[in-house]
């Protein structure tokens, strides 16, 4: 799977260069050109599972029709000239620009969702914290912590569990209103922090054990290195994005970003 390879601190300029590049326009066509083709090198290139693919997308799809709802509805009519009316349904008239607007906000926001998705499903966390040291030269430290905060949260989940079995064992019931819930999220809020304070203690304790001091000039058992293929990927992102505005330049409907809120 050509995605899985790509080097992930490439992949993560890649993908910050092309959301800063999306933010500069304010048309719909061109973040729809880009989303396609974001869309279309995640099942080509990354093989990702289509059902799970659209069960996180999803949400943002809801979001983007509630982007094009919030324009039309709050639709503000500009000084000195009239808008198009395409649709009038009683009080509702639906404009053309606003529609556009609406339609602009949740292109965008569907494009920056598709990246990071593309991201989250091809790239291993552990390669990208040393991607990030190696290439980017981050602080152990900082990366070896992310690391270890990140292999925690199944084991809180999983805590979670435990403690809520434990108490409907015990008899413990569900409160309802506000005031149970609050006392409810206190029962699991305090075991949860001792065992977290435990756990990283033994980290602590283990790392240094494994003479750990957090300096930067170290070895690493993992080699990320950046290849011919890394760079191919970032050109060929970019050369998307740039096809993508002169297909809209070209059309007539490129329209850069100045204030159109």
């Amino acid at each position: 799977m050509v995605l899985q390879s790509i080097n992930p601190g490439i992949k993560v300029a890649a993908v910050l260069l092309c959301v800063c590049l999306l933010a500069l326009v304010f048309d719909p066509l061109t973040p729809l050109l880009f989303l396609s083709w974001t869309i279309g090198i995640t099942f080509i290139f990354g093989r990702v599972p289509a059902k799970k693919w659209l069960l996180f997308f999803s949400p943002f799809l809801i979001v983007a029709l509630g982007y094009i709802w919030t324009a039309i509805l709050f639709a503000k009519v500009p000084e000195g000239g009239a808008e198009t009316i395409l649709l009038r349904l009683g009080w509702l008239e639906v404009t053309q620009e606003a529609l556009i607007r609406g339609a602009s906000l949740a292109a965008r926001m569907l494009s920056f969702a598709a990246l990071s998705l593309m991201f989250v499903f091809t790239t291993d966390s552990t390669r990208l914290m040393l991607s990030l040291m190696q290439q980017f030269k981050l602080s152990p430290k900082l990366a070896y912590s992310i690391m270890a905060g990140y292999r925690f949260l199944p084991l809180f989940k999983e805590e979670l569990q435990i403690l809520q079995n434990a108490h409907r064992v015990r008899g413990i019931n569900r409160s309802g209103g506000f005031r149970g819930k609050l006392k409810q999220i206190r029962r699991y809020v305090i075991p949860l922090l001792a065992s977290a304070i435990r756990k990283a203690e033994r980290t602590a304790v283990a790392m240094e054990s494994k003479g750990f001091t957090g300096s930067r000039d170290r070895t690493f058992y993992q080699k990320v290195k950046v290849q011919a293929r890394d760079w191919i990927f970032l050109g060929s992102m970019l050369a998307a994005l740039l096809l993508s505005f002169y297909i809209s330049w070209r059309l007539g409907l490129l329209q850069w970003y100045a204030g159109q809120l």
